[in-house]
């Protein structure tokens, strides 16, 4: 028994920190994992890579489980945090797979050995493995286009008054820049040149990010083409709102912090500089505490 709950633990640590690479099995895989296997392999790293080949079986059963409600759901998610590592819904489920066996198995070798923490920790694992790393990518994409949009409009404005058009400036701009950003306005342009309208291609754009900031780009840029605005004092009156919000932000967090600050000043910095305090005055005092013992 000590054997095997070794293996399985050591199992799950190993997927999450080392690097294993397989091959690939003789089943027929869907067809967006198979997309990723193959073109989304170099995004992913051989932890990835090596757990997706050992789900990859499982993936048509998870999503049905999930339902399509559920699934929909999820893929939204994928797309928000930018697709990390080549992830797709598939993927996700392979991962699952995976990740739950591993889990709930190690959860019920310990859970026989009486150590209950230790399950928990492992069925936690099993569970939201997965989520976590989906969850992270989110904030962090979220916050890089935050930060990257005022600054690209400022550009794409100059661009614009220099006498391109606004389709021609945009895509002349994404090529200079990188990250989250660049690769969401790569796909915007790319559904244009498939014949998507520049309405309904922002309109996809605002859906695939979960950000007030790119929420109020599109808008803007649907109103001001609406009423006729002049393209150039609309992009730098977003990038000025944008910048304006930022700071009324960063005025909000800062006046958060300093409670917290307070009560952590007041419960654990205080009394620990109080008893430092004492014990010291005491100490230098010589004063003689064999009373006490009598």
């Amino acid at each position: 028994m000590d054997l095997l709950l070794a293996l399985v633990v050591g199992l799950a640590v190993y997927g999450a920190i080392a690097g294993i690479r397989m091959y690939r099995a003789d089943a027929k895989l869907p067809g967006d994992l198979a997309i990723a296997l193959e073109i989304g392999s170099s995004r992913t790293s051989a932890v990835g890579s090596g757990i997706d080949r050992m789900g990859m079986r499982w993936a048509p059963t998870v999503l049905r489980i999930m339902g399509p409600k559920a699934v929909n759901k999820k893929r939204r998610q994928i797309d928000m945090a930018g697709n990390p590592g080549g992830l797709t819904i598939d993927r996700y489920a392979a991962r699952r797979a995976v990740y739950g066996a591993l889990g709930f198995f190690g959860a019920f070798t310990t859970i026989i050995r009486g150590q209950l923490f230790v399950s928990l920790l492992l069925i936690a694992f099993g569970l939201f493995w997965v989520e976590v790393g989906i969850w992270s990518a989110i904030r962090v994409r979220k916050d890089h286009i935050e930060r990257t949009l005022p600054d690209f409009l400022d550009v794409l404005a100059v661009v614009v008054s220099a006498g391109l058009g606004f389709r021609q400036a945009l895509e002349r701009v994404a090529e200079k820049y990188e990250g989250p950003w660049a690769d969401e306005l790569r796909i915007t342009l790319r559904q244009m040149d498939m014949g998507v309208s520049r309405r309904q291609a922002f309109e996809e754009l605002r859906k695939r990010n979960d950000s007030e900031q790119v929420a109020m780009f599109v808008t803007t840029l649907q109103q001001g083409e609406e009423l006729g605005a002049p393209i150039v004092d609309t992009l730098i009156q977003i990038a000025n709102d944008m910048r304006r919000t930022d700071a009324q932000n960063a005025r909000r967090k800062a006046a958060k912090a300093v409670p917290k600050a307070t009560f952590a000043v007041t419960s654990f910095l205080l009394p620990g500089t109080l008893v430092l305090l004492t014990v010291g005055f005491v100490y230098g005092a010589n004063v003689d505490f064999s009373f006490i013992s009598g």
